[in-house]
């Protein structure tokens, strides 16, 4: 046990949020909560450290999990382990009938290369869909796992008299699987029967977030994030000297045409001023030499929309544009389209009852609502099951300007460690203020 983890804190927060009996309606008081939440930050801190130093990608979190689950033992639990590979959940029942609940991290990092500097930089490597990478927490997911960890320590600590049950997720593999295509994160955590016997009331979700300093917290009723496709266009046309053209067909002219004719079809043919679209090319592959004109030409992308009916015109509209130029230029062309994330949309009666948990916690100048969100998070398929509700915890310094910190994913996020606490007292104050009662 931590030096500062005072259990005296923890029976303050117990007798601050059971004064009342078992059904009475009543809040979380925000300073025992906020007095819990520093109770745990030493470890909350020590624990970010340690999987930042360690990172691990999607579904290869072994050490990550291990982690969790002797953790969570230590509390008491009884950890299931390997669901979806290498995910890890808990259920705390607590001694007073009430609500359930379940809360959600995920624990993988990204093919990303973390520059020297930090003293717990990650130097760790990895094979990334065939590619040596370097492996870091660019997205904050360290952070995560830390904040519920400390969140469940603070509920374990008074669960005799904690109302209701808690599921806590960890969940592997949210910025995709090893290989385009695999079943992946939350859904196979969903298709492997997470909520088969505990069905939530409600799921609660956080993002640490560069694009807000620390103290402040970021919300939003309804889309909030942009749902992500992978997609692929394989260009075929006729391979050929260099120096004679028109003996062969190009896919390389042919894929650069269909490419800037997908910007003109969002531009031109999309209302993008009723919903957000953004249509992107990361990858356009194709020939092994300078004077061969290749027979194959691949582009791999990701497609953002918050609509699904949306989105369905959108492919429709991209597939068509494709085979059109193909077939005028005597090549052909084919789409393949895999949805890795829905749409992150917050439950608009739990937004209501949530805000005020999030406005005690931070303090009301602090909770902003956010505009809408082109990243994507898998979070979205909990909250397609019962009702969700994600939010955004700042972790840039003070003093910074959040406008122009490295955003996540960049090697050069920098989380600043106030964020910690910050989120877990969020989600602390959500979750028993959400288990007490509105």
């Amino acid at each position: 046990m931590s030096p500062r983890f005072r259990p005296t804190a923890l029976a303050a927060l117990a007798l601050g949020l059971i004064a009342a009996p078992a059904f009475a309606q009543q809040a979380a008081a925000p300073a025992a909560v906020a007095e819990a939440a520093r109770s745990v930050q030493t470890q909350v801190v020590a624990w970010r450290r340690d999987i930042h130093q360690h990172p691990e990608l999607g579904q290869h979190e072994v050490r990550t999990a291990k982690l969790v689950a002797d953790q969570l033992r230590k509390l008491g639990l009884q950890p299931r382990t390997g669901i979806a590979h290498t995910g890890v959940v808990a259920v705390l029942k607590g001694g007073l009938p009430g609500p359930r609940i379940a809360i959600r991290a995920d624990m993988d990092a990204l093919p990303v290369t973390e520059p020297a500097g930090l003293p717990f930089a990650s130097k760790v490597t990895a094979d990334y869909r065939g590619q040596p990478v370097g492996v870091m927490h660019a997205c904050g997911h360290d952070a995560h796992v830390a904040i519920l960890l400390g969140v469940a320590t603070a509920l374990a600590a008074q669960k005799e008299r904690l109302p209701g049950e808690v599921m806590f997720v960890f969940q592997p593999a949210e910025e995709g699987p090893p290989t385009a295509g695999e079943p992946f994160g939350a859904k196979l955590m969903l298709d492997e029967g997470v909520f088969k016997d505990f069905k939530p009331d409600a799921v609660f979700g956080l993002h640490v977030w560069a694009g807000l300093n620390v103290g402040q917290v970021g919300y939003r009723s309804g889309p909030m994030l942009a749902s992500a496709d992978e997609w692929s266009l394989t260009v075929r046309g006729k391979q050929t000297h260099g120096s004679r053209p028109w003996d062969g067909v190009d896919p390389i002219t042919v894929g650069a045409q269909i490419l800037l004719a997908s910007q003109s079809m969002i531009a031109r043919q999309v209302n993008i001023a009723a919903t957000p679209v953004v249509l992107t090319a990361g990858q356009f592959n194709s020939g092994v030499r300078f004077n061969i004109i290749p027979d194959e030409a691949k582009l791999v992308g990701t497609l953002r929309t918050f609509d699904p009916a949306v989105r369905e015109d959108v492919i429709a509209r991209l597939r068509r544009t494709a085979a059109d130029y193909a077939h005028a230029a005597g090549a052909s062309a084919e789409l393949a389209v895999v949805n890795n994330a829905p749409a992150t949309i917050n439950d608009a009666a739990l937004t209501r009852r949530v805000l005020p948990s999030l406005r005690r916690a931070a303090g009301e100048a602090n909770v902003t609502e956010s505009g809408l969100v082109t990243v994507a998070e898998d979070f979205s398929q909990f909250a397609n099951t019962v009702p969700g509700f994600y939010f955004f915890v700042g972790s840039t310094a003070h003093g910074s300007d959040a406008a122009k910190a490295p955003i996540n994913h960049s090697p050069n996020f920098m989380l600043d460690e106030g964020a910690l606490e910050v989120g877990t007292k969020t989600m602390l104050q959500v979750a028993l203020d959400y288990l007490h009662g509105p």
